[in-house]
């Protein structure tokens, strides 16, 4: 699942980030509006955190081009602005919520999964198939019962393969989901953390590659 965070104070931003990187979303971050439509004309975004009052292009705009778009993207929008007619006309441009400032880190990253739900087809609250139960809310993994520690990275990694539901998914669409734009896109990170993690969930595997188009759980 993968987030632009675009806020001009950048301590703040990389602190919003930072936090949801521990959730183990994937996270770009922007300083200011005309770079993310840099950002929202390459990569397509299920949620992005908006602050309103931007440099270059305001938040108001990102937010109206995001809609007109007609795209996926969730807008969580951030201001100082905590008026309710400001939060009702920051809702009027087409965001999906509204966040004031200041805020407590774990209500945005709370508001950040229920857009992202948002953005997908409704998925069960837990993912399971052969065995291997993945529950996103506690962020635990259990294979025929013993319980699995895993990385964040190997546990979104692992939770796209669960909900692609037996379909196959592409490197490339692993490493758009579980890293963020800094990535190498030649690396070897997606076939090292397959790896790792058929290694930890053990036998019999449960992890097959489809030579030349990617992995599934079938």
């Amino acid at each position: 699942m993968r987030v632009l965070v675009v806020e001009d104070e950048s301590v703040l931003a990389d602190a919003i980030a930072e936090w949801l990187r521990r959730e183990a979303f994937a996270v770009d971050v922007v300083y200011d509006g005309g770079a993310a439509l840099d950002r929202l004309g390459v990569h397509a975004y299920d949620v992005v955190v908006l602050d309103r009052d931007l440099p270059v292009v305001h938040g108001d705009d990102v937010c109206r081009s995001i809609v007109d778009s007609g795209g996926q993207s969730r807008v969580l929008m951030l201001t100082a602005a905590a008026a309710v007619r400001e939060r009702v006309a920051g809702l009027a441009l087409g965001a999906d919520d509204y966040l004031p400032k200041p805020f407590a880190m774990v209500e945005l990253s709370a508001r950040v999964h229920a857009l992202t739900r948002r953005t997908r087809p409704a998925a069960p609250p837990r993912l399971s198939r052969r065995g291997v139960l993945v529950d996103p809310a506690r962020r635990e993994v259990y294979r025929d019962g013993r319980y699995v520690a895993l990385s964040r990275k190997e546990f979104a990694v692992l939770a796209e393969l669960l909900r692609a539901d037996g379909a196959v998914v592409s490197a490339e669409e692993l490493l758009d989901r579980a890293w963020d734009e800094h990535i190498d896109p030649f690396t070897n990170v997606v076939r090292v953390t397959v790896m790792k993690l058929r290694r930890k969930l053990g036998d019999p595997p449960v992890i097959e590659t489809v030579p030349g188009v990617g992995y599934q759980i079938p």
